[in-house]
């Protein structure tokens, strides 16, 4: 279809909703088309949530083809609940992200704690069994009340949800900036695992075969939350509704209801009942599978009484999942979910005729061709530069007065983008199921695979909204090099991406350019690495009176072949040497430097070295799984000055270290710098021959910095050192000079925000 012009605009989600009122009059026009006559109420109501953004992707589906989607190991690509990839001895992990962002703005901790349900049902409908999860979030400043509460709700609801359903939640990442105060991201990334030759399908398939309901029963939750998340937020109070209600233990429940019913060979296909409900899992799962359906409302469990047909097809209830049940063994899933205490129905059965049929009882609510809902249409929105780039990059950090260094280190160390997050981890239960060998609080977390010891998988999550502010594209590169240093770090090659895009509305073009930016860079970046794009979420409209930064999120599992050969970040010795792998030089444009400390977002961001950096990338990875290297920490937010910092306080040991001033760059620069493919280790001297091997073989730059002792960090300037241990600092006195214990109090945020 042509491109929606411009006068139409969304119509934003409300709690007493008007049949199709998310529809736009060209789009009421293709579905008269496609029926042939007139939708009914019910109809309309279908296709609203099904045409919405959330479910349809009509304004990005063209642009995500972009992306890669083949790599080495790759299993199952987009298309399915989750992508799926090769682990090693027959095993596959089945990994996916989601957003929950709306939801999360209106009721934190409901919205935070059912985005994490939906996930983890995502992966659940793969037949794989969810074994660990990541969040990457994003709020407005901390010190302001109102945020402080949401901040406060979404942890505790993604805590209280992990925990209680029995999946770890290993990692994460949490940044700040004013764009996100009415509009925080929720972000969450799931991992399970499978049998390679296991892994399920939503492809409905096999005439006669039953359509079973499995779960909680249905109730008013949730109404319209697909269309809800299809909008810019509006009203707060009139939202509610379309909030879901999350009930972990049922959650629970469900994994073992539905792995054991998976293992009787009984089940032909399953998807879970999340967006839009019995509408998305029926049209999908029958268009999928070419077949038709015939479904009878009445037979649904229901929690309420008084539901009309319209809203048990709408609810959006948790914890429910949608079977396709080999004719005959509708008992054997019965009994399992007795076993676990769970409603299980059977409202229908596969037809052959590719029609879905939905009554209620006796009475007719729709006959359609289920690939109507299905297929909505895709848009083309103009795309235009921002205009705010071009006096961005104009700006030049060398007009500003260089900070105190040691003030700028604390003030970097406080801002909520750097600081510890013990306090958001330490109430996850991230050791349930007892395969985490790395935790929360690393470049990346790391896990067994028992069935195939010692391999293991890694996963981290990566993203920065103000690089993506002042350059799309490179931030878009920068978000997936940086997960993938991330993963070296802990001795983990890179396997698969599955992403989070977050943007404003895609109808105003500026934003809709961004997007299409953004995708390129992680296009790029995923091709120099060999990796696939197996899946992912695009959530468009988040705004409430202004835009947020395009965050583009990613999210990388990595493979170790074994587990018990990774890297930390902290020092583990004194004496050890401290060396720097790849990229020497950074820059302050767009830094944290500049935020935290000058309040400046600005600047003209460097494009990086792909290549390059991909070979440090490298370097470092082989050079942790072969015990070369004691530590490894990448160098990002803050640059070299604040990975110094974060390596001594996670070893408890403190460093001398000269950096290279001989290009009379601003110390500033020199300390806080960005750029990515810049890896700090530390090894015993004499495995510094077998480094620089692996440096030379990757060429890469390698340059030994400092070395490991004592209860300071002390960074001085020089030319850089010519042999190994030359690590006092230059004759004009040091650069910073910092205790342990000051380091301390400025990372740790044991006090949570108020």
């Amino acid at each position: 279809m042509a491109a929606r012009p411009r006068t139409e605009a969304a119509v934003p989600a409300s709690a007493v909703r008007a049949p199709g009122a998310g529809l736009r009059p060209s789009e009421r026009d293709e579905i008269r088309r496609r029926l042939g006559r007139d939708p009914t109420a019910a109809e309309l109501g279908m296709f609203d949530v099904m045409w919405s953004e959330h479910c349809a992707y009509k304004h990005s589906r063209a642009v995500l083809e972009r992306l890669p989607a083949r790599g080495p190991g790759l299993l199952r690509g987009p298309g399915e609940n989750a992508g799926a990839v090769s682990v090693g001895a027959g095993w596959a992990a089945v990994f996916k992200m989601e957003s929950h962002n709306h939801p999360s703005a209106v009721a934190p901790y409901h919205g935070a704690a059912t985005g994490v349900g939906g996930i983890i049902r995502d992966i659940l409908a793969m037949g794989a069994r969810p074994i660990a999860l990541l969040d990457s979030l994003r709020f407005g400043p901390p010190d302001d009340p109102g945020v402080a509460r949401t901040i406060q709700g979404v942890v505790a609801g993604i805590a209280g949800y992990g925990n209680s359903i029995g999946v770890p939640t290993v990692g994460g990442e949490l940044a700040c900036a004013p764009c996100y105060r009415r509009n925080p991201l929720v972000n969450v990334a799931c991992l399970g695992l499978v049998r390679e030759d296991r892994i399920a399908t939503a492809r409905a398939a096999g005439p006669g075969n039953a359509v079973v309901y499995l779960g909680a029963r249905t109730g008013r939750d949730g109404m319209h939350g697909a269309a809800f998340a299809s909008a810019g937020l509006a009203g707060e109070a009139a939202d509610r509704s379309a909030v879901q209600m999350g009930d972990p233990f049922a959650g629970k429940l469900l994994i073992e209801a539905t792995l054991q019913a998976l293992a009787t060979g009984a089940v032909v296909a399953l998807q879970d009942l999340g967006a839009a409900g019995l509408t998305c899992a029926l049209s999908e799962m029958a268009a999928r599978g070419g077949v038709g359906m015939d479904v009878d409302l009445g037979i649904v469990p229901r929690r309420e009484d008084g539901m009309t047909p319209e809203e048990v097809l709408l609810s959006e209830s948790q914890e429910r999942m949608l079977l396709v049940v080999r004719a005959g063994r509708e008992a054997e899933i019965r009994r399992i979910a007795g076993r676990w205490g769970l409603a299980a129905a059977v409202i229908g059965a596969i037809t052959d005729d590719r029609l879905l049929v939905i009554r209620d009882g006796d009475d007719v609510v729709t006959r359609l061709d289920p690939r109507h809902l299905t297929d909505a249409p895709s848009y083309a929105p103009d795309a235009v530069e921002p205009a705010y780039l071009a006096a961005l990059r104009g700006f030049d950090p060398a007009g500003l007065a260089p900070a105190v260094a040691e003030d700028a280190l604390v003030a970097l160390l406080r801002s909520p983008g750097v600081a510890s997050k013990r306090w958001v981890y330490r109430q996850y239960d991230h050791m349930i199921q007892t395969n985490t060998v790395v935790p929360p609080g690393a470049d990346a977390a790391v896990l067994r695979i028992r069935e195939a010891a010692p391999r293991g998988v890694a996963l981290t999550v990566d993203g920065n909204g103000r690089s993506c502010y002042l350059d799309p594209y490179v931030g878009g590169v920068l978000a997936v090099l940086e997960a993938a240093q991330n993963l070296a770090c802990v001795g983990a090659s890179p396997a698969a991406v599955t992403d989070c895009l977050n943007f404003a509305s895609p109808e105003r073009p500026d934003v809709f350019w961004t997007f299409r930016r953004a995708v390129d860079g992680i296009a790029h970046a995923c091709e120099a690495l060999d990796v696939p794009v197996v899946g992912g979420n695009v959530s468009f409209y988040n705004e409430a009176g202004e835009g947020i930064y395009p965050t583009p999120v990613v999210a990388m599992l990595g493979r170790l072949d074994d587990v018990r050969r990774h890297a930390g970040v902290g020092w583990t010795r004194e004496g050890d040497l401290i060396a720097l792998v790849g990229c020497e030089r950074g820059w302050l444009d767009g830094s944290e430097y500049l935020a935290a400390v000058h309040g400046i977002t600005a600047g003209r961001l460097r494009e990086p070295d792909v290549s390059a950096v991909v070979r440090a990338i490298r370097c470092v990875r082989e050079a942790v799984a072969a015990g070369v290297v004691s530590s490894a920490h990448d160098c990002s937010e803050g640059g070299i000055a604040v990975a110094l910092a974060e390596c001594s306080l996670a070893g408890g040991l403190g460093a001398r270290v000269v950096l290279d001033a001989a290009d009379e760059r601003r110390p500033d620069e020199i300390l806080f710098g960005e750029q990515v493919g810049r890896i700090v280790v530390s090894l015993r001297p004499g495995a510094l021959g077998a480094l620089g091997d692996l440096a030379r073989r990757f060429a890469v730059p390698l340059k030994v910095i400092g070395s490991v002792g004592g209860g300071r960090l002390v960074v001085g300037a020089g030319v850089a050192p010519s042999r190994a241990g030359a690590t006092a600092p230059g004759s004009a006195g040091p650069w910073l000079d910092v205790d342990l214990a000051t380091l301390a109090a400025a990372s740790d945020m044991e006090e949570r925000p108020a």
